[in-house]
């Protein structure tokens, strides 16, 4: 296996306001989690740690053998893994990373990206979704031995195929920890378009609600009942304007 170098430097800068200081500088705050071992303060050259993400895939994966520069004149060297890498959630710059320390003689437990190759038959042909169900897979091996991906080809899958965990082929020392009947990827129906509700003629008037009508009947009813109730006003007689005293 060839090994991949990372360099970075012990860090003395300890505290929200140190570290910070750190951060806006050129370096970036990190930490080795050491199998029985204690933690490792370090810091990484931020334009460095920035090139060495960009020229390496599948970096989560990767053993990475660190080169922590002390005054010894030999480098001590660590093997790790990246466990976490902290962005910031506005402008994504790097704010810490975590690595953990690995023995190369002894087995791990990590997840694997799960990959899908080619095009599905089944949605070129008949308009079918593939859809990814489980994204990773849990295996156990030698840090040696951890694949960067784990890919299956999709090209024959029909409507209605499904692809279960084992159906994956994973290499030799890979011992997969997740459930083989566990679905992996499945071809589905396309879905219908929903009818659209049927227009009103061009036209013609819309039909008043039965239950609005009904109400206006019922008012114009009791208008009515209210109107036969009213007593009838009398008519007085006019008074003889002859007839009246002086």
């Amino acid at each position: 296996m060839e090994k991949v170098y990372l360099d970075c430097s012990p860090r003395e800068e300890r505290g929200k306001n140190k570290v910070g200081a750190l951060r806006r500088g050129s370096f970036v705050p990190a930490i080795v989690y050491g199998q029985g071992k204690k933690s490792l303060p370090i810091k990484l050259d931020r334009s460095q740690f920035i090139k060495f993400i960009h020229s390496h895939k599948g970096i989560e994966n990767m053993i990475i053998t660190l080169r922590v520069d002390s005054e010894k004149k030999s480098k001590e060297e660590r093997t790790v893994l990246i466990k976490e890498i902290q962005f910031h959630p506005v402008h994504e710059a790097i704010l810490h990373v975590d690595f953990n320390e690995v023995s190369l003689t002894k087995s791990l437990k990590i997840k694997v990206p799960i990959q899908p190759k080619g095009e599905a038959v089944g949605a070129k042909q008949d308009g079918g979704i593939l859809t990814h169900v489980l994204w990773e897979l849990e295996v156990e091996c030698l840090p040696t031995s951890i694949p960067e991906k784990i890919e299956i080809d999709v090209t024959n899958m029909k409507i209605g195929d499904i692809i279960h965990v084992k159906d994956l082929k994973v290499p030799e020392g890979v011992k997969v920890l997740v459930d083989a009947d566990s679905i992996v990827f499945t071809l589905v129906p396309p879905k219908k378009e929903e009818v659209a509700a049927e227009a009103p003629v061009e036209g013609a008037a819309p039909a008043e609600p039965e239950v609005i009508k009904e109400k206006k009947e019922k008012a114009e009813e009791g208008e009515e009942a209210v109107e036969e109730k009213k007593p009838k006003e009398e008519k007085k007689p006019k008074e003889d304007a002859s007839s009246g005293k002086k």
